[in-house]
């Protein structure tokens, strides 16, 4: 235990360490403005602005709007954030926006703002008539400005980034939603497959679906009051879902409620999904997500399909999908996650040679456009693999089917039969081995044999999956 303290502590330093490089490069090389930008109806929204310091070109800009928070705050507090150094050392303007009601913008906050196609007066807002307006702003206002816009975000700006392109403005150029909140029914966040995730929905809107009244440069606290280190023992002894509302929330989050009243994938749920609307296209496109993310592996996936296919050739659309927890590619090596180690740094790989050379072409020109279509990290053979479509076009689909005595195998059995097992509300599976209180990332890649010395739950197994490894290589180009 105490070797392990001491390299939690090492890896911790050593990011602080690099965090403050950072910050010192971008306080030498970058001044910093923040402004009010004016939206169509009236709110002004909070934006920080980091304008390079040699003036003697003419830069991009990449933003990234978000509901996190524009920290630090003050003309002469800079951060060491910017999500890739190399695009800072390459010359950008960067920009970061509190979106309408967080932080210090004005407005009132909606979650996921459902996207409003027929706009008919100025005060028909959403996030893609605020990502237009900013534009507009920075357009007529930034000095040094070539007049091209990328736009990314991982998580929640990566729903904002999605927004980015149905704004559809043309000095936005191109636009990376990464792990982006896409639909938080049918896959991302708090619902899988439409079943409740409720100890993610509970951890984060305890604090962030707290209302914010009044502008702040403070975020509000979440649930603390565990009163154990076992979250198996805290939500088994809370009980039924609505007791976390009148014990814990003290009904005072509204979009907790909301999530409540629309059990079902309904029209008040329909309305936040932003993928029918992901036609004419007019920016490049890179989604990138984590095989590993608990949170929003289905988002990255489905983003780019929609595009896929609802554009055809018409748009430059491009995946990403490497072994990564979530948003792991910008705040990890991606070298291993738990137990598993893919044998190489996959973050600096990504950074360096997709996302870099993605805004360098598109923003400025710079290098060629080579990237595959859909770059797939191939875990087990620890490799990058590269194709022209995704799924790919030599893909073939094949269905398994549960046999007796615990089988799996593709031959669909003869006759019938089934079998069963007794679930006891009263003592649940877990879903990890270990004793923690936070849902771990780590439990994507667990070993979960340990459940299968349940007697309520069953287990299937197929024989060796052969010739895996060499599919995988003839798929490299």
């Amino acid at each position: 235990m105490r070797l392990y303290t001491v390299l939690i502590f090492l890896f911790f330093r050593s990011f602080a360490a690099t965090a403050q490089q950072n910050a010192d490069f971008v306080k030498a090389n970058y001044d910093k403005m923040e402004v009010m930008i004016p939206m169509r109806d009236g709110v002004k929204l909070f934006t920080s602005i980091y304008l390079p310091k040699d003036q003697s070109v003419k830069y991009p800009v990449m933003l990234k709007r978000t509901p996190y928070s524009c920290s630090p705050y003050g003309i002469d507090q800079f951060t060491g954030g910017f999500q890739n150094i190399a695009l800072a050392k390459s010359g950008y303007i960067w920009i970061t926006q509190d979106v309408r009601g967080k932080y210090m913008s004005e407005g009132v906050f909606v979650d996921v703002r459902p996207f409003n196609p027929n706009k008919k007066n100025i005060q028909d807002v959403d996030e893609a008539s605020d990502t237009y307006d900013t534009a507009e702003w920075l357009i007529r206002n930034l000095p040094n400005f070539n007049g091209r816009i990328g736009v990314y975000g991982i998580s929640y700006p990566g729903f904002y980034a999605t927004m980015a392109i149905l704004a559809d403005h043309p000095a936005i150029k191109a636009v990376s939603p990464q792990a982006p909140v896409t639909d938080w029914f049918i896959g991302d966040d708090f619902h899988h497959n439409g079943a409740f995730f409720q100890m993610d929905a509970f951890s984060f809107f305890s604090g962030f679906g707290k209302p914010r009244p009044e502008p702040t440069t403070e975020g509000a606290p979440g649930f603390s009051d565990w009163n154990s280190t076992d979250n198996y023992t805290f939500y088994l002894q809370t009980g039924a879902l609505p007791n976390f509302n009148t014990k814990h929330l003290h009904e005072g989050i509204p979009f907790w409620n909301e999530l409540m009243e629309h059990p079902n994938y309904d029209a008040w749920w329909q309305a936040r999904n932003p993928r029918p609307h992901l036609k004419n296209v007019r920016p490049a496109v890179m989604t990138v997500g984590g095989l590993f993310d608990a949170e929003d592996c289905f988002g990255a996936w489905n983003v780019y399909k929609a595009i896929e296919q609802q554009n055809g050739t018409i748009v430059q659309n491009r995946i990403v999908e490497g072994p990564w927890c979530h948003g792991c590619w910008a705040r990890t090596d991606g070298n291993k996650l738990g137990n598993v180690d893919f044998g190489e740094n996959t973050s600096n790989y990504y950074q360096q040679e997709l996302e870099f050379k993605f805004f360098e072409y598109y923003l400025k020109d710079q290098g060629t456009m080579d990237l595959a279509d859909a770059r797939i990290f191939a875990t087990g053979s620890n490799h990058w693999t590269f194709y022209d479509q995704w799924p790919p076009k030599s893909a073939t689909p094949k269905k398994y089917f549960f046999q007796e005595n615990g089988g799996l195998n593709t031959i669909l059995p003869s006759g019938k039969g089934f079998d069963e097992y007794r679930s006891d509300p009263a003592h649940p599976v877990p879903y990890t081995e270990d004793v923690h209180l936070r849902r771990t990332r780590e439990y994507m890649t667990d070993d979960q044999r340990f459940a299968s010395r349940r007697p309520d739950v069953l287990v299937y197994d197929s024989g060796v999956l052969q010739g895996s490894r060499d599919r995988y290589r003839a798929c490299d180009c």
